[in-house]
């Protein structure tokens, strides 16, 4: 086990950052702009931030010209993910030297990691605020406009933001993050030093959330965590499964997903809870990341690829068609071309609906760091070529079957190219477009809004798109 960053005080000495010690008169006038880069936790922490400096008087906008305040929400899972932090932070020198009186900060993982760097190096930068810190930054954005450079990164064991109402200002989906941190160690991973350690939210919170959520409007939500297999509300004696049970009895309506999941904790008792709902939708996310079990150990994944595939079978025995997704990292240190020909040929036996496929990026504080990166980065290129050129003829494959059938596909509205074209995803996660019929186009009323479940019959498909019609 390593050894983590200096632990936070407990969650409630965070009311020194009250909204009546912060706001001000001329504070109800600014304007935030959040920027989010990396995974749906990210989007999801980005609400709480929105939450809460709404709660401290600031508005909301969606253009960087009119913000009195930008933040960016980072991702330090790769180093490709820092790289554009860093380029974005070169092109804001534009508005810090339009205005000198913008603030700018940044949140999220990479703060945590580089706090020194970004406020010393990047000079733009007045704010550096880690995931566990997100009460302080009225306070502390309330200082920067006085001049002052605020850093707050210390983790915590406690804090969930079960008292913050993430701040959700359009779509028919929602994300809810159930729990924080994590405390796999994979060998990879930074997680675990940026999100700190795992803590559960009430399940009587997420419920209820879900609930207002539905009231206003939300007809999907995701429920979120770094390993949601690890959920466990102390008090109630709640597991993940029971959690995920309790959510779709709440609301028996909203499609209900959730993401991420480990092998090692794929449960029977979940797999047969998703099988019993008909509103917990059917696409199960299992990062598999390597087909060798020499490296799943050298990356302390604590399953075999027997294991694994087990957990598949149970998967589909319970839930014919439920899509698959993984994750694959190619290139990790010691891997050797026989490996690599190992994941491949899993790929080819398991047959994934979709796959996010990475070169594997060292990161300091991981036990990998310390590991020779030995494979020679054109080797590591050339393999996720491979992997990536392999993963779109499966998923071609899989989505051209479809053609001829009829999907039942959750409305969430106009195509970004065309107005005339609409867009939805199915039960298993695809995403489908379909013409959207109008007095205009067809003297026809289209008979759907945004948020209905319509019956869309496939007439092509791609590897990333299923294009149809609406029928009856």
């Amino acid at each position: 086990m390593f050894d983590l960053p200096v632990l936070n005080a407990p969650a409630q000495e965070a009311s020194l950052y009250a909204p009546s010690d912060v706001a001000t008169q001329d504070q109800a006038a600014r304007k935030l702009y959040v920027e989010t880069y990396g995974c749906h936790m990210n989007a999801s922490d980005s609400e709480i931030v929105k939450g809460v400096m709404h709660s401290n008087g600031y508005a909301m906008t969606d253009k960087p010209d009119d913000a009195d305040v930008i933040l960016l929400n980072t991702c330090a899972i790769r180093d490709n993910a820092e790289k554009k932090i860093h380029e974005r932070l070169k092109h804001l020198k534009f508005y810090k030297r339009r205005r000198q009186d913008l603030i700018i900060g940044v949140l999220g993982c990479m703060a945590e990691r580089m706090r020194e760097e970004l406020v010393v190096q990047k000079n733009i930068v007045d704010l550096v605020i880690g995931p566990d810190e997100y009460r302080a930054l009225p306070a502390l954005v309330e200082k920067a406009f006085q001049g002052e450079k605020g850093i707050a990164v210390k983790l915590s064991r406690v804090e969930t933001y079960d008292d913050i109402e993430p701040l959700r200002t359009e779509g028919i989906s929602a994300w809810i993050s159930i729990m924080r941190g994590c405390d796999k160690f994979c060998t990879f991973c930074v997680v675990p030093f940026t999100r700190g350690r795992e803590r559960s939210r009430a399940a009587h919170l997420i419920v209820d959330e879900t609930k207002r959520l539905w009231d206003a409007g939300f007809r999907e939500v995701s429920l979120l965590g770094q390993n949601v297999n690890s959920y466990h509300d102390e008090t109630a004696g709640t597991d993940f499964a029971d959690l995920l049970r309790a959510t779709a009895r709440a609301v028996p309506e909203m499609r209900i997903r959730y993401t991420t999941s480990h092998p090692y904790d794929m449960s029977d008792k979940l797999i047969e809870t998703m099988a019993e709902f008909e509103n917990i939708c059917k696409y199960v996310h299992l990062p598999v990341q390597s087909g060798s079990d020499r490296v799943l150990q050298a990356m302390n994944r604590d399953y075999t690829v027997e294991h694994y595939k087990e957990r598949l079978r149970k998967i589909k025995e319970f839930m014919p068609d439920c899509a698959l997704t993984t994750d694959i990292i190619v290139g990790f240190p010691t891997e050797t071309e026989e490996e690599h020909v190992m994941t491949l040929e899993l790929m080819r036996e398991i047959r994934y609906d979709g796959a996010f496929m990475f070169k594997y990026s060292p990161r300091e504080l991981t036990k990998a760091w310390k590991m020779t990166d030995d494979v020679a980065e054109e080797v590591k290129m050339r393999r996720l070529n491979e992997i990536i050129e392999q993963q779109q003829r499966i998923a071609t494959e899989i989505n051209q079957a479809l053609v001829g059938t009829i999907e039942k596909v959750l409305v969430e509205g106009e195509g970004r190219r065309d107005a005339s074209k609409w867009k939805g995803r199915t039960d298993t996660n695809k995403f489908v477009m379909f013409p959207h019929l109008t007095d205009e186009a067809s003297g026809k009323t289209a008979g759907y809004v945004v948020g209905d479940i319509v019956n869309v019959r496939i007439t092509k498909a791609t590897s990333m798109t299923l294009v149809g019609e609406v029928v009856g």
